[in-house]
């Protein structure tokens, strides 16, 4: 009988997916218990949609559609790497990693707006909600965009298992912004 050794992989099971797997489910778990809080303290309150009404719907949409177009150029880099097409990897690669940084941008240009009218975490519960919620999942965009720019600068393309766990994270990151979106901008 062989004893199996850390560094072997299990059958069926790619290195580092139930690594990935494990730190979504983390993640989860962040993202989760702040969204449960923030609905908690809305049914539990008043005047949270005079503060709400303060957010822009087409700047929440318009992210929204990048970050789910970001979703489809990540998929297309992933097909593209299946198929061992590497220009056409490399430019679904760059889009999403462009899409992740103009959603950042604007992020920034909403989160101005927002302080300009005098609307800052200080200014109430929703609007420390909102601006923990959304700013943590900005960071989460911010890493997604920095492993992105890492396994394309360093030509780390040529193993599509990394895409693909950079791929997993992508799409979490998208999901809960999925959530955040509605909860934040139409509720």
């Amino acid at each position: 009988m062989a004893i199996r050794t850390e560094a072997q992989a299990i059958p069926g099971i790619l290195p580092g997916k139930v690594g990935v797997w494990w730190f979504l489910a983390s993640e989860i778990m962040l993202f989760g218990g702040l969204i449960a809080t923030f609905i908690v303290f809305r049914l539990g309150s008043t005047g949270w949609h005079g503060d709400a009404a303060h957010l822009s719907v087409p700047i929440g949409a318009t992210n929204t559609l990048v970050l789910l177009t970001s979703s489809l150029t990540m998929v297309q880099a992933f097909a593209k790497a299946e198929d061992v097409n590497e220009r056409g990897l490399r430019n679904n690669l760059a889009l999403t990693i462009l899409m992740g940084l103009a959603f950042l941008g604007i992020k920034a240009i909403e989160y101005s707006s927002e302080v300009w009218a005098g609307y800052t975490p200080a200014s109430g519960i929703f609007w420390s909600f909102y601006y923990t919620m959304t700013g943590l999942h900005a960071l989460h965009v911010l890493a997604g965009a920095i492993v992105n720019s890492i396994l394309l600068g360093a030509g780390r393309l040529r193993n599509p298992l990394r895409l693909e766990l950079a791929g997993l994270y992508w799409h979490f990151v998208d999901i809960v912004w999925i959530f955040l979106f509605p909860l934040l901008y139409l509720a």
